[in-house]
């Protein structure tokens, strides 16, 4: 739970960073700052995705075959 919490916050931030470069595009202390927290983010989710699986169906299929839908559901993680 404190993993996804730290996502949502870090997704928020992404979001409000985005709105800022939308009307400051040439602030580079905000891209950079975006862009670390990008890369949070990314390391976040991959993290979550090792420990409990998929959090989106963008970043399960990676085979041949459709696998979202047999993915354990995260309360049949134990």
């Amino acid at each position: 739970e404190q993993l996804l919490k730290e996502i949502m916050a870090a997704d928020f931030t992404l979001v409000d960073l985005n709105l800022y470069l939308n009307t400051h595009p040439c602030d580079r202390n905000a891209l950079i700052l975006f862009n670390n927290c990008v890369q949070r983010a990314r390391m976040l989710r991959n993290n979550y995705e090792r420990m409990y699986g998929p959090l989106t169906p963008m970043t399960q299929n990676r085979g041949c075959c459709w696998q979202w839908i047999e993915s354990p559901w995260p309360w049949e993680c134990q």
